[in-house]
């Protein structure tokens, strides 16, 4: 039998984490040399479990498991005959109430199509040919180095509407989106959830197969080669990963042996009533292997270079979503979850022993202090963190009539104030564009001119605000309807001057971030950023300076009114002629054209505390970035 004793005592203990490798189908040889498949399930209050399948005509009771003798719960066997390829599921006869249920693997490396729920007998084994970006991930994934992050749903990003608007495959995909997303300059390509889900609506976020890449899109080495082959083009692959909260779908890990196993029995600790779905029960040495072995195993197969990881708030918190009376204390009175906050600082320390080179993003929306500091300083160990804040508060700001927004000067400069106490993701996420919200650029007031002008100013004020940046696809084209995950982007927008300059704008954004350390290196440093002036609320302009550790700085100045401010003095560090790298009223990118034909010169009047200035033409609703010659 695969499992040794040595693996159940650290099953037991909640430190197994790579299950993966004994639990769920894996290849055998019988002794008389022909072969076969081993199969292990934890399921301890099953009185009888089967596998079942196209190899055995899905006779339930003809391929019986047997259940270890060491009380770990886990039934095991081997099946001669069942090969790759093979359907199978396990069909579990719980000790309680008469329960009986056929589950898929919770192990299993490949799912059927859905709407078939069955497991697939699969062998991972795959020539990997990313030794080039392998060797020099660390520097790639540092927290010193530009991330400009894609965000991508796989489905929906485009589709064939030739053939039934049908998916792209992986091995498509991997092509079109490495051409796309290296022409417009991004680091990284973050995908929602590809792990196997039963409703496509979900958008992958209500997960059946922990180890299994969705077979929508082909298979698991479809999807090997997808992450290769970015790897191949300088792109970094980070995917979702939802560890707090599961799906009731039978076939699912949902009362998996009759009994509430992966999740807890009182719907107060165990049901999550935002989500209408299942809570892990984090105290449970078993469903801390399956997480941790899930996770791990991602970056150990994939090649996966980060996670990001969802709802963090909902794990760190028993009082989510939830009124009085409607959740249960920690043993301390409190409302943290001490088990989630536990497993979340063993994973992270588990990520990051085995793979230094990788990063976890933390999806975490309120105030839990040092989710991204280390573990030995009291933090949860995650290396970054999504900074909602920032989101919510600059999207409220840029909805107000631009007349009104002098009297919410506060909401664009409260972010720097917090700025540096986390390692920041600056998000525009898939959640900003649906279920009513619309499209970023619809959020924008005004004519269409300055609908436009609104959208290039708020990427360019991102791209240079302190922290990483991602935008979820479908801004960059500025499309106008609302994300969907039936539907293919707007790609035709691309045909008209103000959808195509949006798009410009956004490579020539990551040209710059990448190629500036003022503007990447120092994203978490206090010394990485410097107001020239915050105050001047009454006409909404903004200006600031990106620094370096050696290198010019870059100064940056935000007009957040539609109104033309010729004359316009800022107080500069260094005198002589400050050129301007950036500006996004620039005619190309659909803007008016008003600018300061190509840099301004300092004179000696000081400003801003600083003994040089500039007087610069700061165009409307724009953003102009200058540096020193």
């Amino acid at each position: 039998m695969l499992l040794t004793e040595h693996d159940i005592y650290h099953f037991r203990e909640g430190t197994f984490f790579r299950a993966y490798e004994k639990l769920g189908a894996h290849a055998a040889t019988l002794g008389n040399s022909t072969s076969g498949t081993h199969f292990a399930v934890w399921a301890p209050n099953a009185s009888a479990v089967s596998v079942i399948g196209d190899f055995n005509h899905w006779q339930r009771g003809r391929h019986r498991l047997v259940a270890r003798g060491d009380s770990s719960g886990i039934w095991e066997g081997v099946v001669e005959g069942a090969g790759p390829g093979a359907l199978y599921k396990y069909h579990v006869v719980s000790r309680h109430g008469g329960y009986a249920v056929d589950k898929s693997d919770p192990y299993a490396f490949r799912a059927e199509l859905p709407p078939r729920t069955a497991s697939v007998v699969w062998d991972l084994a795959y020539p990997w040919q990313d030794d080039e970006w392998m060797r020099r991930r660390a520097g790639a994934n540092a927290l010193a180095s530009p991330w400009s992050i894609y965000e991508l749903h796989l489905g929906s990003w485009r589709r064939v509407p030739e053939e039934h608007n049908r998916f792209l495959s992986y091995r498509e995909l991997a092509h079109a989106v490495a051409d796309y997303v290296t022409d417009l300059g991004f680091t990284h390509v973050e995908l929602l959830p590809v792990m196997e889900h039963p409703f496509y609506g979900s958008w992958g976020y209500q997960v059946t197969g922990y180890f299994a890449p969705t077979a929508r899109y082909g298979t698991p080495q479809d999807f090997m080669y997808f992450v290769e082959y970015l790897h191949q083009r300088g792109l970094g692959v980070i995917l979702d990963w939802v560890p707090s909260h599961f799906p009731a779908d039978e076939h699912g890990l949902a009362r998996f042996d009759g009994t509430h196993l992966y999740e807890h029995a009182d719907p107060r600790q165990g049901f999550h009533p935002e989500w209408n779905s299942s809570i892990f029960n984090y105290g449970r040495a078993e469903v801390r292997n399956f997480l941790a072995s899930s996770a791990l195993f991602w970056l150990d197969t994939y090649h996966i270079d980060a996670l990001r990881v969802d709802a963090v708030a909902s794990m760190l918190y028993l009082d989510y979503g939830r009124r009085a009376g409607e959740w249960i204390p920690n043993r301390f009175g409190g409302h943290e979850n001490l088990e989630a906050v536990e497993f979340l600082k063993e994973l992270n320390l588990a990520a990051y022993r085995d793979h230094p080179d990788t990063q976890t993003i933390a999806e975490e929306s309120t105030a839990w202090p040092m989710v991204s500091r280390p573990t030995y300083l009291g933090g949860l160990g995650f290396g970054l963190k999504w900074n909602l804040g920032w989101m919510h508060d600059t999207l409220k700001y840029l909805q107000q009539d631009p007349v009104h927004r002098k009297y919410h000067h506060s909401r664009l400069t409260f972010s720097i104030w917090y700025a540096f106490s986390e390692n920041f993701v600056l998000p525009l996420s898939h959640d900003e564009v649906v279920h009513g919200k619309g499209s970023i650029i619809g959020r924008m007031p005004g004519d269409g001119w300055q609908q436009f002008a609104g959208v290039r100013l708020l990427y360019g004020y991102m791209w240079t605000h302190p922290g990483k940046k991602l935008l979820f696809m479908g801004g960059e084209l500025a499309q106008r309807r609302e994300w969907h995950h039936d539907e293919s982007l707007e790609w035709h927008v691309l045909q008209y001057p103000l959808h195509e300059g949006v798009q410009r704008w956004v490579r020539d954004l990551n040209r710059l971030y990448r190629t500036t350390p003022a503007l990447h290196e120092q994203d978490f440093s206090e010394a990485g950023f410097a107001w020239v002036d915050c105050a001047d609320a009454d006409i909404s302009v903004i200006s600031y300076l990106r620094l370096a550790s050696a290198g010019p700085p870059v100064l940056v100045v935000c007009n957040f009114t539609p109104v033309l401010r010729p004359g316009y003095r800022l107080g500069v560090p260094r005198a002589g002629r400050w050129r301007e790298v950036l500006n996004s009223d620039a005619l190309e990118y659909g803007g008016g054209g008003q600018g300061n034909l190509g840099g301004v010169v300092t004179e000696p009047l000081a400003d801003h505390g600083h003994p040089q200035s500039l007087c610069v033409r700061l165009p409307p609703l724009a953003v102009l970035v200058l540096m020193p010659e």
